[in-house]
């Protein structure tokens, strides 16, 4: 048993075309999904509708599937047998089945549509009937007169109220009918004062922000370098370069190097945007081949193409340093004046770990001495204070000589000469304020004297001699002193010292002279993670870290590091005062260079 499927459709002028095709199947299935048989797309119909079956050579048998019926001649109902021989006409939704038989005693299923809804000459039809063609101008006639009311709006409207204002109206300078149109978005935070009067940075129509406008507010700010020099380190564009260069120069962009090429106004109402990575590789990524004088390194990119770190380090302590920079390759030594072994202040299993576990009460210590027991951070967070004696020192370390009345007399620390008098004056007195605590007992390892208890071993002979008393100085500023073990002291008569003298220290609050480091943004690191203070045995060593240890976070600003980072993370454009091209310091540059106060804290 087989059925003949013959699907009519109409052309666009109307002509039938007619689709056959044989189906040897006793059952077919009709309906709106795709899988049927009998595929009808028709929102009036269901899925799976209906199914026409053969129940012998000459009838057909016709049942709904479904809730929805047929119709069979003008009659809707569910369920219909037919004779083929006879024929019959079946309506589901928008379509019309006729149903007969050829020759062969085949039934012949004839689909056509009634609803020609979606029919290529009445959807033309449709189109015509329902168009506005005929009410509305043409496109062509619509898209000119759609420009000529921008322009119009928004160009010559905008000019116009530009040119005929009065200009004698202070209250009326900054009012220009649809000027906000123009605005490519709100002004930064650091700008936001100005939101609304555009001439006080745009001074003249059609012709960009220049560096004069940008001074009239900006006065103290000066050149990245001389204007020579920035010229040379300049890289030539190329010819896409300087046609650009052509074209912005035509519409009144300023030349390269004005303050707009890094200084991006309309990005956005919060922070004004950092300056991108390319502005400053544009030099400095190949400095070095047009500037061949320069001390400075090629820096591309921080990930891949960056010098190592160059600290300014004291090489020379005493009244008279030197300070020089140092690359962190050759693993510089700092000699700043101190004997300080961190590895012995935080070891977890010497003396002053046991130390802290006595005073943990006390001085809020833990089981151990940690980096912030002696290391405190500057208000804002961003640096550490120079270690100070009295506040990081003295709990542990003290200086006290002598007690009267119950108040704790101490060595006055960062004043040798003044000690040296103490001590004398202590054994001018006719007889020793408290001779038996300042007798006969050996001198034990810091702890065991906090705050307000007395070291006595410098005056166990000279409390027997009180004539002495150079006894007691020479064994606080020699081996086994409270000055000694920690300062470099240099004795009487050596280079021609009159009298004991300890080396003055220094305790930088800033290494990276042209570089900015915010501690407070690693707050979420451990200390050790960067510096590694527990394994340094001498005071000398410059716990710095260098390149690689940033790089494990830090990459180029498009790269997919933890924290991709430009150059204006680091660095800044317009460095202070202390630029070796500034007068002032072109007058001290034979002499030796001392980091200036505003550098121990900025």
């Amino acid at each position: 048993m087989s059925f003949l499927l013959r699907q009519i459709s109409l052309t666009a002028d109307g002509r039938d075309i007619v689709r056959a095709a044989t189906l040897a199947k006793p059952q077919l299935s009709l309906g709106r999904a795709a899988e049927n048989d009998i595929h009808l797309p028709d929102l009036a119909l269901e899925p799976d509708h209906a199914r026409i079956e053969q129940i012998d050579d000459r009838t057909i048998r016709v049942r709904a599937t479904g809730t929805l019926g047929f119709e069979l001649d003008g009659r809707t109902i569910r369920s219909a047998t037919i004779d083929t021989t006879k024929g019959a006409e079946l309506r589901f939704g928008g379509h019309r089945i006729t149903v007969s038989r050829d020759d062969d005693g085949a039934a012949i299923l004839t689909i056509r549509r009634v609803d020609a809804v979606s029919e290529a000459s009445e959807e033309k039809e449709e189109a015509r009937v329902f168009s506005l063609v005929g009410l509305l101008p043409s496109k062509r006639l619509t898209a000119w007169a759609m420009a000529l009311a921008i322009l119009i709006g928004f160009l010559a409207i905008p000019i116009w109220s530009y040119a005929s204002r009065p200009t004698d109206d202070t209250r009326n300078i900054f009012t220009v009918a649809g000027d906000k149109s123009w605005s490519s978005g709100p002004l930064s935070q650091a700008h936001h004062a100005l939101e609304g009067k555009c001439e006080t940075c745009h001074q003249k129509a059609f012709v960009s922000v220049r560096d004069s406008a940008c001074q009239t507010c900006h006065k103290d700010v000066h050149d990245h370098a001389p204007a020579t020099r920035i010229a040379m380190a300049r890289a030539e564009p190329g010819f896409g370069g300087k046609l650009l260069g052509l074209v912005a120069a035509t519409f009144g962009k300023p030349p390269e190097g004005a303050c707009v090429d890094c200084h991006r106004e309309h990005e956005g109402a919060g922070p004004m945007q950092p300056t991108p990575q390319a502005f400053c590789t544009d030099c400095h990524g190949t400095l070095r081949d047009r500037l061949k004088d320069t001390k400075l390194g090629n820096a591309a990119d921080f990930g891949t193409d960056h010098p190592q770190f160059m600290p300014l380090i004291q090489t020379i302590a005493g009244r008279h340093p030197r300070f020089s920079r140092a690359s962190l390759d050759a693993k510089p030594m700092e000699d700043n004046g101190l004997k300080f072994p961190h590895a012995v202040h935080l070891s977890k299993t010497g003396g002053v770990a046991r130390m802290a576990r006595t005073m943990k009460g006390q001085a809020d210590y833990g089981d151990v001495l940690a980096c912030k027991d002696c290391h405190k951070p500057t208000a804002d967070g961003v640096r550490f204070l120079p270690v100070n004696m009295e506040r990081d020192c003295q709990s542990c370390h003290s200086l006290a000589f002598e007690t009267i009345g119950g108040t704790v007399r101490t060595l006055r620390h960062g004043q040798p000469e003044q000690v040296i008098a103490d001590l004398r004056a202590y054994f001018r007195s006719t007889t020793p304020a408290t001779p038996l605590a300042l007798g006969g007992m050996a001198r034990r390892r810091p702890g065991d004297y906090a705050q307000g208890r007395i070291y006595s071993a410098y005056f166990g002979a000279a409390a027997a001699r009180p004539s002495r008393a150079d006894d007691a100085i020479r064994a606080v500023f020699s081996k086994g002193g409270a000055c000694y073990d920690c300062h470099t002291v240099t004795p009487p008569q050596a280079n021609g010292n009159a009298s004991w003298q300890v080396t003055p220290v220094n305790q930088p609050m800033r290494y990276m002279m042209n570089g900015w480091f915010d501690h407070k943004a690693h707050r979420t690191e451990s200390c050790e993670s960067c510096h590694a203070a527990p394994k340094s045995h001498d005071a000398r060593q410059l716990l710095l870290p260098n390149l690689d240890s940033c790089r494990t976070c830090h990459g180029g600003e498009k790269s997919k590091a933890d924290v991709p980072s430009g150059c204006a993370m680091c660095h800044s454009y317009h460095v202070d005062d202390g630029a070796p091209w500034t007068p002032a310091a072109r007058k001290i540059k034979e002499k030796p260079h001392k980091p200036r106060a505003a550098d121990r804290e900025t």
